[in-house]
């Protein structure tokens, strides 16, 4: 079972402990009331019970509707770092578009469709101001209550744990606009890839098979640009068997790419008490060092030459808790290792040496969604109904373990009815070319405002 659906579930139990029995409780007292009364009652008043009958009426329940459509507008300002060590403003707008539209055909086909549309002043970093992002569009069959079959843009999340992924392995290349720097945003604000899934289930597992074909090279394109090769760019195939034993929810991965080994991943989760959750999450295969991935492919191979180019096996982990108290608030903590990424002495040669590499190995580990060092300490909280109703206070807290480097983030969110005012802060501190004193901007403020139709 993910963390979020136990986190759920823990909470519906801790806030509603009786609630069955108080509403059966009431629903009899209610009950002999009426009896007592009707017995009683000499005359009856056609005009009392009109009025009764209406009082009584339930409102049936609206139908779930196809779509959901958000318009978001944002605009803050960032201190951006100058080589001088002095920073300068840049003001910053976004304006978003956010489709989702779930159409049922037939009793057992349905059409799905999720879109973003982004517009950004100034323009990213390639030179765009629009960015689009198919993140899925995919036609599933359902033959038979148990059995599904999807084919078409499908963005496929694993893993248990908040703020890394190891078992994530169709991350690579998917996020095309980074709009926020919230794992959850992180997920669910990228592109799919294209693919033939299906899935099998039973009562409490189920086992989920995909193939992802190669499609195109991966290469740089335009903000409306589908960008099929930035996720089919290889042969993919991937197994994933889950099954619920007792109060824990294991799950086991396959991952085979086309010319590369085997990858191999496994999580679990499951409740400590009512209160808190526990998971681990692990990927592990023989694979290029991601350094050396880097020289193989660019021109940079003479400045790199400790470097031996063979596969080796490598393990990634991602261990965490989760802690809910009654007033709705949860505290997350969880380390992150990267067993792909530089060690200490490595890392070390890497900020001592020439800035093309560094810079190389970086934009690496950010396309690949992956820490370019080894450990990472991850904190999070997130207060629900915070002070006052509506309003969620969230705050990160990213800390590299090797150059105490370190990114903060808050946000405050007030939710009205379709409306959501959000204000958001960052700021990341750090040594030059540390994992988080590299970054260009040191800190940065936005706000946001959000329409649902």
């Amino acid at each position: 079972m993910p963390a979020s659906q136990l986190r759920s579930a823990r909470h519906t139990r801790l806030t509603h402990p009786n609630s069955a029995l108080r509403l059966a409780l009431l629903a009899a007292l209610l009950c002999s009331s009426g009896l007592t009364l009707a017995q009683t009652a000499p005359v009856e008043d056609p005009d009392l019970d009109a009025l009764k009958l209406a009082d009584t009426m339930v409102k049936a329940p609206e139908a779930p509707r196809a779509w959901r459509f958000y318009a978001e507008a944002g605009a803050g300002a960032q201190q951006l770092r100058q080589s001088s060590g002095q920073t300068r403003e840049q003001q910053e707008q976004r304006l978003s578009f956010d489709l989702q539209w779930d159409l049922s055909l037939h009793q057992q086909w349905r059409l799905l469709l999720a879109d973003r549309l982004d517009l950004n002043w100034p323009a990213n970093s390639k030179g765009e101001h629009a960015v689009n992002t198919l993140k899925e569009a995919y036609l599933s069959w359902k033959p038979q209550d148990s059995q599904l079959l999807d084919v078409g843009r499908i963005n496929v999340r694993n893993g248990v744990a908040y703020g890394y992924n190891p078992v994530d392995f169709f991350k690579e290349g998917a996020v095309r606009s980074l709009v926020s720097i919230d794992p959850a945003s992180l997920k669910e604000n990228r592109q799919g890839s294209i693919m033939l899934r299906a899935q099998q289930l039973w009562d409490g597992g189920s086992a989920t098979l995909i193939a992802a074909p190669r499609l195109a090279d991966a290469s740089p394109q335009s903000g409306w640009n589908p960008d099929v090769g930035a996720t089919n760019h290889s042969d993919r195939y991937m197994l994933v068997l889950s099954q619920k034993v007792a109060d824990f929810s294991p799950q086991f991965l396959i991952m085979q790419q086309r010319h590369q080994p085997a990858q191999f991943g496994a999580t679990i989760s499951g409740l400590v008490n009512d209160a808190t959750v526990t998971y681990l999450e692990w990927a592990g295969g023989h694979s290029t060092p991601l350094l050396d991935q880097v020289v193989q492919n660019t021109a940079l191979r003479p400045f790199a030459e400790q470097q031996s180019g063979q596969t080796a096996w490598h393990n990634q982990w991602a261990a965490g808790v989760s802690y809910t108290t009654q007033n709705k608030l949860t505290l997350t903590a969880e380390l992150h290792i990267n067993g792909r990424a530089v060690d200490q002495d490595g890392w070390d040669r890497l900020q001592r040496g020439p800035l093309p590499l560094y810079a190389a190995y970086r934009n690496a580990a950010q396309l690949a969604q992956q820490s370019p060092t080894r450990q990472q300490l991850f904190l999070y909280a997130s207060w629900q109904d915070a002070l006052i109703s509506h309003l969620d206070l969230s705050a990160m807290l990213n800390r590299d373990q090797q150059d105490a480097s370190k990114r903060l983030w808050l946000e405050a969110r007030y939710h009205q009815g379709k409306l959501d005012v959000a204000l958001q802060w960052q700021k990341n501190s750090g040594s030059a070319l540390s994992q988080y004193g590299a970054i260009n901007t040191e800190s940065g403020w936005r706000v946001l405002l959000r329409q649902y139709f």
